[in-house]
């Protein structure tokens, strides 16, 4: 091999190696320091692990010469350096982060998530854009306590009635109508025909905002249906500041309860007993048949 071509291929390392680097300083809450306990001079990477900060990587000083060279990285300059991502250097890692047929620039500007699109076992992975809907963004941030502001059970709830008021096609419709095709061709087998899916997802809606009662049903309509930020709805309701978040919150509570989603299995007293259909004295004897005396 050529002088050269080794050159050409220990550059093309050194650029993987600063990517890594780069991919390593994304992670939340990451830094660089000085590594002085190898003979040659090291980048190490730590990143917080609960309530401990633990190393999770380490590179070439190089690599992030190479960083810093580009405008991706930069160093702190006090005494005890560390090293960090300059905004141009996360949206870099945000576009190299891009997979999955998920646009860079969308990856770059919009916090997406890979979620299920139902909850069927074989459902497919698609992305979302968690901007997108008001209650996740809401199950992103946190209060004064680190708690979120939306729980797990709360985000879910409100996402299954997000999709079946989509499936309905109870919202009005600000884009061309693709469904029509679908619906004509019909399907067989045991998949459900177009126009009966969207019965039994406006029959699901129903029920859920009965469930949920005529105080709360506006509410969750307004946010989970047509995606009304809460600041919105605090203002078209005449509501104080502020006050949306708590309404919400409880009106999700509600939903939970009608979809029968908790955050954890508490046991027997949340089974509302066990049922069966055995007659009283169903279950045999267990001396039946035996000698007497």
């Amino acid at each position: 091999m050529s002088a050269s071509s080794q050159k050409d291929r220990a550059a093309m390392a050194l650029e993987a190696e600063a990517r890594r680097l780069l991919r390593a300083l994304a992670a939340e809450g990451a830094w660089g320091f000085d590594d002085t306990e190898g003979a040659k001079p090291r980048i190490a990477v730590a990143a917080p692990r609960g309530r401990v900060s633990v190393r999770v990587a380490t590179h070439s000083a190089a690599s992030a010469t190479i960083l810093c060279g580009a405008g991706l990285a930069v160093w702190d300059g006090a005494a005890k350096r560390k090293l960090a991502l300059t905004d141009t250097g996360k949206a870099r890692a945000a576009r190299d982060a891009a997979s999955g047929g998920l646009n860079p620039f969308l990856a770059q500007h919009k916090p997406t998530v890979r979620r299920a699109a139902d909850n069927s076992p074989d459902a497919a992975q698609v992305i979302h854009d968690q901007e997108e809907s008001p209650i996740a963004w809401l199950a992103t941030r946190k209060d004064g306590n680190g708690r979120p502001l939306i729980s797990a059970s709360a985000l879910e709830a409100g996402e299954r009635l997000r999709r079946d008021l989509t499936f309905a096609q109870i919202l009005p419709r600000v884009t061309a109508d693709w469904t029509a095709n679908a619906a004509a061709r019909g399907y067989s087998g045991e998949t459900l025909h177009f126009s009966e899916m969207a019965i039994a997802a406006r029959q699901r809606v129903e029920q859920a905002l009965s469930a949920a009662g005529p105080e709360f049903a506006g509410l969750l309509v307004d946010v989970c249906g047509f995606l009304k930020g809460l600041e919105l709805v605090e203002t078209e309701r005449g509501w104080p500041r502020r006050s949306a978040k708590v309404v919400l919150a409880l009106a999700l509570h509600q939903l939970c309860r009608h979809y029968g989603i908790a955050e954890q299995a508490v046991g027997p007293e949340r089974s509302r007993g066990l049922r069966h259909w055995g007659a009283e004295d169903f279950r045999p004897a267990l001396n039946a048949g035996a000698p007497s005396g």
